[in-house]
């Protein structure tokens, strides 16, 4: 049996939008019934247009008078931003989000109510895809991959303490990385040992999720961080 629910119709379909603007003019009255949210997102910036949508922005996070199941799962490169970090605190606290953090690759979506896939796409021209997915089979999977990857995910607040240091001195390695900076004479400029050096550029490497020093750069320049 096929429903319409809005513009979008549950019961096999798949819409593919581009760019925020559409996506937020196909799913909004989604997110405005919505009474569970789950969302996956390697940074803050995939989701963060449509966020602007007041509807959305209410429904991800938190309605005042609704119970409204809020769970995030991200990589940990988001809590190298101190203002990314804050910003997860403030909708834990105030909206009562819950968020996981997890060094694992994953693939950016939302999930409405368990019935409703939102995947992220590549951006082209600017504009990001987006694949609006009704089919039940599909989003029956897509959601057991999130559940599986919030089950082995860390809590925010333990995250955050193991990263917090590195968090204070990640703008200064990832400058002297990208100035080519050997690790002795780096590990005297933050006064740090060359072993304790190495070992924070081997931290920042994991939570950018970079193989090699000069993937953590680009990595970091597509984030923002430098």
């Amino acid at each position: 049996m096929t429903n319409t629910v809005g513009t979008i119709r549950t019961g096999g379909t798949v819409a593919v939008v581009r760019g925020e603007e559409e996506l937020v003019r196909r799913t909004s009255h989604l997110f405005a019934a919505a009474t569970d949210i789950a969302c996956a997102a390697i940074d803050l910036r995939t989701w963060s247009a449509a966020r602007t949508e007041s509807g959305i922005r209410a429904a991800l996070c938190g309605r005042d008078g609704a119970e409204v199941r809020l769970r995030k799962v991200y990589r940990p490169n988001v809590l190298l931003d101190p203002v990314s970090a804050a910003h997860l605190r403030e909708i834990r606290d105030v909206r009562g989000a819950q968020i996981r953090i997890t060094p694992d690759e994953i693939n950016e979506t939302i999930l409405i109510d368990r019935r409703v896939a939102i995947l992220a796409g590549d951006l082209r021209l600017g504009q990001r895809s987006f694949s609006i997915v009704t089919q039940p089979e599909v989003v029956q999977g897509v959601t057991s991959l999130f559940d599986a990857a919030w089950r082995s995910a860390t809590t925010v607040d333990a995250y955050d303490a193991r990263i917090a240091e590195l968090r204070d001195i990640a703008p200064q390695v990832l400058d002297l990385l990208g100035r080519g900076v050997k690790d002795e004479a780096a590990a005297r400029t933050l006064g740090l040992g060359v072993r304790t050096y190495r070992r924070r550029v081997a931290e920042l490497m994991e939570a950018l999720g970079a193989g090699s020093r000069f993937q953590a750069g680009v990595r970091a320049r597509e984030l923002g961080l430098v």
